[in-house]
């Protein structure tokens, strides 16, 4: 096989539409834009979401809700996944090393879903009020 012998797949390339060249071709005098108004001229288009003039939709629908940028910040952590940690202590560092909460995570928070039998102590992070009872029925506690 030569560089110079290529040639693309039979059927991949197809010619392109010439518009515009003479009344035989279907798409002669007009070229398939119609007669007249702005989007037949050349140049002649309008922004995403015009609607000549009528109010656009997305200025018609009123503004609702907020996502907060610190969302990312934020991260939460299941009993079943402090079960499979299998660590004694238990701080941010540590779950970010285990790959449990992203590296950008600074806050994180247990939250009630799953069993936890073990004893484990969470060193400054947040529980929910029935993660909390769960984890200090096992036998764990929290510290500062």
């Amino acid at each position: 096989m030569q560089l110079n012998g290529l040639k693309p797949a039979e059927g991949s390339k197809k010619a392109r539409r010439r518009v515009g060249r003479g009344i035989g071709s279907g798409l002669g005098k007009t070229a398939g834009r119609g007669h007249k108004g702005q989007k037949s001229r050349a140049g002649g288009f309008h922004k995403v979401g015009f609607e000549g003039g009528q109010m656009p939709l997305q200025r018609r629908l009123p503004k609702r809700g907020f996502k907060s940028a610190l969302l990312k910040y934020n991260a939460e952590i299941t009993l079943s996944e402090l079960q499979a940690l299998g660590a004694e202590e238990v701080d941010v560092l540590s779950l970010k090393q285990a790959g449990l909460v992203a590296q950008i995570v600074k806050v994180v928070k247990v939250i009630k879903s799953g069993e936890l039998q073990r004893k484990v102590v969470l060193k400054g992070i947040g529980a929910t009020a029935g993660a909390k009872a769960a984890i200090e029925a096992a036998g764990g506690s929290f510290a500062a």
